[in-house]
């Protein structure tokens, strides 16, 4: 998550856990793994909603903003991707 010599990837990680430790884990008794697999996915399905509108995507869902994206990405004229051949010189 982070460069070698910040603190930024273990402090992102480390409260990312304590979040899904504190909201859905913590205090509860799970009969199988796949059972605690299935409410740690709802966690972060939850906390990572795709279906919340945010601000910085001009108050779209990121469902929403990515379709808005790729709907003007179809519509934009296409780029000509064929190599430039280098100059000849005499």
């Amino acid at each position: 998550m982070g460069s070698v010599g910040d603190s930024f990837g273990n402090a992102l990680a480390e409260n990312l856990w304590m979040l899904v430790k504190t909201e859905c884990i913590r205090g509860r008794v799970f009969a199988t793994r796949a059972e605690a697999n299935l409410a740690i996915f709802e966690c972060l399905d939850g906390f990572c909603n795709p279906r919340r509108i945010q601000k910085r995507l001009g108050h779209l869902n990121p469902v929403e903003f990515e379709e808005k994206h790729y709907a003007g990405q179809a519509t934009a004229e296409p780029v000509n991707l064929k190599p430039r051949r280098p100059a000849l010189t005499s």
